[in-house]
């Protein structure tokens, strides 16, 4: 089958919204590893979607093509107020993860955004970029060094230490970029100490970190991570955006405790959270089945999940 009539094919179960919502997962997994001007465009028309957590998802693959022809899309949903906050913020951190020159104004125009998600976002997002513009080849080599190959809001910090990069990590006095990397390294280094200190970041007052925490948590698929996770997704006062990535992550860690906890909350008042506890079970089947492929796009690249 071409490519083309993969992307029809792919195309027809996306847009179908009768569809169960993990199928339309697959169906824009599917379209991101194909990638191109014509997926770009499809993926497109999907952000007048009820579903905040599949637009979401629809911003955060077209970051990861990192493709600049994406750039107008994901601009006009950072500025679409009527968006939802968790899609306008994946949208703002595509435009960091394309890491294109011609984001920056649109960035610095929200990077004063009165929500604090989106501030924080687009605020990352230019450091990314500013980041990229001033390194040389080789440093910007040490970005290989990520193993879950994703494109990341931030590089990780050339320190190894686990103490001082906890130090960083947690340390609120510092610039939200700083702890990102600390985070990044972190997750790179991975091992008992490192998740056990990213699983303190769950308790950290900005709702963005909280919610890149878990993301990052959800790729490492380490339990035991999976008791913090377990608390910040049962907090009805949780940040939806942190409990939806909470969830994810519990569902790539694919225990028989997180497929309990996950089955307690799939019918979640908040509609993005009771998405997510869907598609995480969906992700537990497959990470404890035969199928492991679709279980290593979705965990690995995603776990999400931004």
């Amino acid at each position: 089958m071409s490519d083309s009539a993969r992307v029809q094919a792919a195309c027809k179960i996306l847009f179908d919204p009768s569809r169960k919502l993990i199928e339309r997962y697959h169906a824009l997994f599917t379209l991101k590893i194909i990638g191109g001007k014509e997926t770009i465009k499809y993926v497109s028309k999907c952000f007048n979607d009820p579903s905040a957590l599949l637009k979401h998802e629809l911003a955060y693959c077209l970051g990861q093509m990192q493709d600049p022809d994406a750039l107008p899309i994901l601009i006009s949903v950072l500025k679409d107020t009527n968006q939802e906050t968790m899609v306008r913020h994946e949208a703002g951190e595509a435009l960091g993860a394309i890491g294109s020159q011609d984001a920056l104004d649109v960035l610095r125009q929200y990077a004063n955004d009165p929500l604090p998600e989106i501030a924080e976002t687009c605020q990352l997002a230019l450091q990314r970029i500013e980041w990229l513009q001033t390194q040389k080849d080789d440093e910007k080599d040490h970005l290989s060094e990520n193993p879950y190959n994703s494109v990341d809001p931030a590089p990780p910090s050339i320190i190894t230490d686990v103490k001082q990069l906890k130090e960083t990590l947690l340390n609120e006095s510092l610039p939200l970029f700083d702890r990102y990397r600390a985070m990044f390294s972190l997750r790179n280094k991975g091992g008992e100490d490192a998740v056990l200190a990213l699983a303190e970041g769950l308790k950290c007052s900005s709702a963005l970190f909280r919610h890149e925490i878990a993301y990052v948590l959800g790729q490492m698929q380490d339990d035991g991570a999976a008791k913090q996770l377990s608390v910040n997704l049962a907090d009805a006062n949780e940040n939806p955006m942190v409990r939806h990535e909470c969830a994810e992550a519990l569902g790539s860690i694919a225990k028989d405790s997180c497929l309990d906890i996950l089955k307690n909350y799939k019918d979640d008042k908040e509609r993005v959270v009771k998405e997510s506890c869907e598609v995480a079970l969906d992700m537990s089947e497959y990470e404890r089945g035969p199928e492991f492929q679709y279980a290593d796009t979705l965990a690995k690249l995603k776990s999400a999940t931004a």
